[in-house]
């Protein structure tokens, strides 16, 4: 029944096809020579729903991105994300959707594998005829898949790819902080966190009101991106000890130790405390508990926050125009005895899964989509914007982006032309929120990686202003990537690991133990004095073990030793 279905949707995008060929200049599905694959969906429009749980969006997509896929293919999309009960309900209905992207290759996408719900990507060569790019160019990464579905076939392949594993992706712990009120205190020595805190202190009282007059704070933190325990004290932890996150704790990618979140004098707990002292400073946006991830982008873009370890929340959210123009410009400074973390590239891939759904009507469509965002052009529109519009190759077959690309990529509030969808730049972005290809990959057609700070067209000479000239002469680098370079950063290699699974027990206990971390970090973070943030803690310990957080713990150590077993080999290279 299950080959006749897919045999009758193979048929039905056969008799599709054949009323486009004469549009598409006799060009046959499958072989366009580009790489891009055929076009089997140029018929009466399709609406292919698209889980993602990597998604912060719901509904139909609208703006440019779906400008591209009604153009491309005939294809609107409607995107369903992660929220609570959403696997399950799907995974009972025996539907998952029509794409289906995993945030992780652990136990809800093998479930889903053992389940019979994804589409195996060999059948009837559906990856070999419509997604040749794919297939001539990520074997390593469909290999991978193999292994981790654990059934001989394969159903996808994982998020960041490189066509080579000798180097490591883009640093985006970056520590980007505004570098000219630095400059203005005398560049004062920073080695660690204490030194941190003390010179964000001194930053406010030369800059204590924003570009609209409100106050401003040294950071600014948000929610809704909160997993096992909040996001940004994980995350901290992991750019100053170059720890990455597992679990409930974090695993030292140079040795395979792990370290509970919970244990006296933890990385989790040090970083909390830090945090903490920041809100009893003043130095903390007192509305980081409550907000969302675009309200802290705002007041950065509006100069309301002086740090961030992120880029994404730091510089390439601040750096704009107007900023250069006043010579007020963010920059990294990595105290001296950090270990910034940044992850290898590998031709394995990541672990966030492309797949597609067992019973979509539309595979070929689907294969199609994906291959397209797995191409040069696709995986640089999933970041810049259209070709042409947006970004383009030089004379000299170099990218750049256009002046209304310049616009976007500092202001992703700028609306876009009528034809392009209108809405903004961001609102009409590729919702789905994951990638093909790493950043720091080499785009074949450029020579380039897809990162634009690595870009020919980026560098300028003698910088954009003259704080980043400043920046440029104290540190002794022109780009962010060789002063990241220049630090003692640590290289978490890539491995086929994947996570294992949890007993229905073990998940239970899992989602008490999470709320209460998160509950009671969250707490911890306000607290009014010391003595109230050790009560808070002791708490959260006391609550978290009620509900079997020692359990939890030794699967993370069993995970633990899982990885490191595969990478040890790897780190002696």
């Amino acid at each position: 029944m299950k080959k006749m279905k897919k045999v009758l949707a193979l048929m039905l995008a056969v008799v599709m096809a054949c009323g486009m060929l004469t549009a598409c200049g006799g060009t046959e599905a499958g072989n366009s020579g580009s790489g891009e694959g055929g076009n089997s969906s140029k018929g009466e429009e399709i609406t292919l729903e698209v889980y993602s749980q990597l998604a912060n969006y719901s509904g139909e997509m609208k703006g440019w991105f779906a400008k591209i896929l009604k153009d491309k293919w005939n294809v609107k999309i409607n995107l369903i994300p992660e929220s609570g009960g959403v696997y399950d309900t799907r995974m009972e209905s025996g539907d998952l959707g029509d794409i289906v992207v995993w945030g992780a290759d652990g136990e809800d996408y093998v479930n889903a594998v053992n389940a019979g719900l994804l589409f195996d990507w060999e059948e009837d060569d559906l990856v070999q005829d419509y997604g040749p790019y794919i297939y001539e160019n990520m074997k390593d990464a469909l290999e991978k898949n193999r292994e981790v579905s654990g059934t001989g076939k394969v159903y996808g392949f994982g998020h960041s790819v490189a066509r080579s594993s000798e180097s490591h992706d883009a640093f985006f712990y970056t520590w980007d902080l505004r570098w000219d009120l630095y400059s203005q205190l005398g560049y004062p020595e920073v080695r660690n966190m204490d030194d941190m805190m003390e010179v964000l202190e001194d930053m406010k009282e030369i800059c204590p009101t924003d570009d609209n007059g409100k106050e401003t704070y040294a950071m600014s933190l948000w929610p809704d991106w909160d997993g096992n325990y909040v996001m940004y004290v994980k995350s901290m932890a992991t750019a100053y000890y170059g720890y990455d996150e597992m679990g409930f704790g974090h695993y030292n990618v140079t040795n395979g130790e792990y370290y509970d979140a919970l244990a006296e004098g933890s990385p989790y707990l040090e970083m909390l405390a830090w945090f903490n002292e920041l809100y009893r400073r003043d130095l903390l946006d007192p509305d980081s508990m409550t907000q969302i991830y675009t309200d802290m982008i705002e007041k950065v873009q509006n100069g309301g926050v002086f740090f961030s370890i992120f880029n994404y929340a730091g510089s390439l959210a601040y750096n704009k125009e107007e900023h250069y123009a006043e010579n007020k410009i963010m920059e990294s400074l990595v105290p001296s005895e950090a270990n910034p973390i940044v992850y290898g590239l590998s031709t394995l891939g990541g672990n966030r899964v492309w797949s597609i759904g067992a019973n979509t009507q539309y595979p070929e469509v689907c294969m199609e989509i994906i291959n397209w965002l797995s191409t040069p052009e696709g995986r640089l529109t999933i970041d810049y914007g259209p070709k042409g519009l947006c970004w383009d190759y030089d004379e000299n077959g170099k990218t750049y982006l256009t002046d209304f690309g310049k616009t976007c990529a500092e202001d992703r509030t700028t609306l876009m032309p009528d034809e392009w969808g209108g809405a903004t730049f961001n609102d009409g972005s590729f919702q789905v929120n994951n990638i093909t290809w790493a950043a720091a990959d080499t785009n074949p057609e450029s020579g380039e990686p897809y990162d634009r700070t690595y870009w020919a067209s980026e560098q300028v000479e003698g910088g954009r202003c003259a704080t980043e000239a400043d920046w440029r002469e104290k540190t002794g680098c022109v780009t962010v990537n060789e002063y990241m370079e220049n630090t003692n950063y640590v290289v978490d290699v890539q491995t086929s690991f994947s996570e294992g699974s949890k007993s229905d027990a073990l998940k239970t206990k899992w989602e008490q133990v999470a709320t209460c971390l998160k509950e009671y970090s969250w707490r911890a973070i306000y607290a009014k004095d010391e003595a109230e943030f050790k009560k808070i803690v002791a708490e959260m310990r006391g609550k978290a073990m009620s509900y079997g957080y020692n359990e939890c713990i030794q699967w993370c150590k069993e995970e633990a030793a899982r990885k490191n077993a595969l990478q040890e080999p790897l780190r002696q290279k």
